[in-house]
């Protein structure tokens, strides 16, 4: 084996090892935010706090390779930096907090492997991403959005909310002694249908995040600035909303307990370490294969879900898991095919540039 062969070999290891930690960090996220919601934490207070936090990891990264970027600020940018920080922090987050609290760690975690697929959904709608049913990679990305989301009811996602089963007992359960309450069938039937509704809204705004920050990213081509900029407007904007939203004053304070510690491990690591984990990976192996390692988050957060909270595992919801996990690699295959056709067709095009440029030169030399 040659040298450039270990060495590749060598980096596929080290960036599946960096997802690997990047979806343990998300994990622990899901569960610290659940515990810290159920005691009574509001959604808009984490949302604040952990951006600040966020920002303030982030913001030694622009002062070292990004101070030259100031220069490129304008109205533009600032005003798709307030959209952005509108879906992908007020809005995503606010809504998946809400879905969290009055569902599972589990349950929540199938949204964010669903992110994708209603990126795609809405890139269709606004006419940004094309869907050929003629080619193989175009019916994969049909099929993995109707096993994930559902097709006249049939996907993972709408499986595990409608669909129990029975209740399997694996291994022993909340080993920590976390207390939640219990309602009765029916209130547990209205907060799973809130819980979903908050969490579809949580989906659709990470989606129009996306599409924000893809136009964003053409105007503003930083990595650490934009993303600690958009952690401040973010808090701003969450400090504006939870001022109606939080009644109470002293909610704001953290105290040295859980409510410290969720808002300084998500700031710190999940808006912070994270993303800076995942642009390097991003820069490496490009923008599909971050996404691969989704469904390792939604395995690990089931089973921890489980073990530690005591969230029952109905048949259902284990079904449906698959059947979201199936559909989202499916996606990502079609995905992908198109991302390898039109990095051939891009390279193909420039050669005879570069041949004629060459000639050029030869000819004036």
């Amino acid at each position: 084996m040659t040298g450039v062969a270990v060495k590749a070999s060598s980096m596929a290891k080290v960036a599946a090892a960096v997802m690997l930690l990047v979806q343990v960090i998300v994990v622990g996220m899901t569960l610290l935010s659940k515990i810290a919601l159920d005691a009574g934490m509001s959604p808009f207070v984490i949302i604040v706090y952990r951006n600040l936090i966020g920002a303030a990891v982030v913001a030694p990264l622009c002062f070292v390779w990004e101070r030259e970027m100031w220069k490129m600020m304008n109205w533009v940018v600032w005003g798709l930096i307030f959209a952005n920080a509108a879906f992908g922090d007020v809005l995503s987050m606010g809504f998946y907090y809400y879905g969290l609290r009055t569902t599972s760690a589990a349950y929540a975690s199938i949204f964010q492997n669903l992110v994708p697929v209603a990126t795609f959904i809405i890139a269709i709608v606004l006419r940004t991403e094309t869907l050929s049913l003629r080619k193989m990679s175009g019916k994969m990305k049909l099929l993995g959005t109707l096993l994930c989301g559902g097709g006249g009811g049939g996907g993972g996602a709408m499986m595990v909310s409608l669909l129990k089963g029975p209740l399997l007992h694996m291994w022993p359960t909340n080993l920590l002694r976390y207390a939640h309450t219990q309602d009765n069938t029916a209130g547990a039937h209205h907060n799973m249908v809130a819980g979903t509704l908050w969490l579809c809204g949580s989906c659709l705004s990470y989606a129009l995040y996306f599409i924000v920050q893809e136009r964003l990213v053409k105007e503003f081509p930083s990595i650490y600035l934009m993303a600690m900029l958009t952690s401040l407007v973010g808090s701003v904007q969450s400090f504006v909303v939870g001022v109606f939203v939080v009644h109470h004053r002293a909610e704001w304070r953290l105290r040295w307990n859980l409510q410290l510690l969720t808002v300084v491990y998500s700031g710190a690591l999940n808006t912070g370490l994270a993303f800076v984990l995942i642009s390097w990976v991003i820069r490496r192996n490009g923008p599909i294969y971050p996404t691969m390692f989704n469904s390792l988050s939604l395995v690990i957060t089931t089973i921890l879900d489980s073990v530690l909270l005591g969230t029952d595992v109905h048949l259902g919801s284990v079904l449906g898991t698959v059947f979201v996990v199936m559909g989202m690699y499916a996606f990502l295959w079609g995905k992908g095919k198109e991302f390898k056709l039109s990095s051939m067709t891009s390279t193909a095009a420039a050669l005879p540039e570069q041949e004629a440029d060459q000639h050029g030169g030869a000819q004036i030399a």
